[in-house]
């Protein structure tokens, strides 16, 4: 089983080498290629030098495109280097490495897209009660529209599978995607599963989502999945 784990890092210089040494763990003890590829999308800080000091495969974007861009470059990669199942981890080390393994095994039982939920067992950081609130809208949202319930929709901790892994490559929405992919991957008639995880709060550095951004956040997501829902 090849493996692909996909980090898309702006600025997160600060967070990456604690990262990089939970997944040299759990590399070793894994069955099948584990690679790692940091998708750098031109951030300010020494994101750049910590990938190269730690000896990680780094694309270095020339231009800022934001998380869409970032993570579609990593499933590109993916798709030209043939994986078999590409696992997208952010960089802000809030994703605990450990349950990889776990979430390969669900694509290998035949799912397409399995996502790590923070709300199954409700264990760790659970984000703040806004953020709840808008992750439960989603939520209903997603479950309303497609009658698939998905209990942590914004979450970007989640593996692909090659169908996925395709369609992520070809058509990725440029900011805020995750809610919208979860709903583009069940209208091709692909398989969507959740799995209990346990997620940190941000070791370092600053969430780029603001209140402002939030409620652009809220509004655009909501248009995007309803589109994506009927198109």
């Amino acid at each position: 089983m090849k493996v692909l784990i996909i980090i898309p890092a702006y600025n997160e210089a600060e967070n990456l080498p604690n990262l990089f040494k939970d997944l040299d763990k759990v590399s070793q003890d894994f069955d099948g290629t584990l690679d790692v590829l940091v998708v750098n999308d031109c951030s300010k800080d020494n994101t750049q030098a910590v990938c190269k000091d730690y000896g990680v495969k780094t694309v270095n974007l020339t231009v800022n495109l934001g998380i869409g861009g970032a993570v579609q470059t990593g499933y590109r990669y993916a798709l030209y280097n043939k994986y078999d199942v590409a696992i997208q981890i952010d960089g802000d080390g809030q994703h605990d490495p450990q349950f990889i393994p776990y979430l390969v095994e669900r694509i290998k039982a035949g799912n397409h897209l399995c996502i790590g939920s923070r709300f199954i067992e409700n264990e760790g950081f659970q984000s703040s009660k806004v953020r709840r609130l808008g992750i439960r809208y989603f939520s209903f949202l997603i479950c309303f529209l497609t009658g698939t319930r998905i209990t942590d929709p914004t979450s970007g901790y989640r593996a692909c599978s090659k169908e996925v892994i395709r369609l992520f490559a070809k058509d990725y929405p440029k900011d805020y995607p995750e809610p919208e992919t979860v709903v583009t991957v069940l209208r091709n008639k692909l398989k969507v599963i959740e799995m209990p995880v346990i997620m940190k709060a941000r070791e370092g550095g600053k969430s780029s989502i603001t209140n402002l951004k939030g409620v652009y956040y809220m509004i655009k997501v909501t248009l995007a999945i309803m589109i994506a829902t009927i198109s």
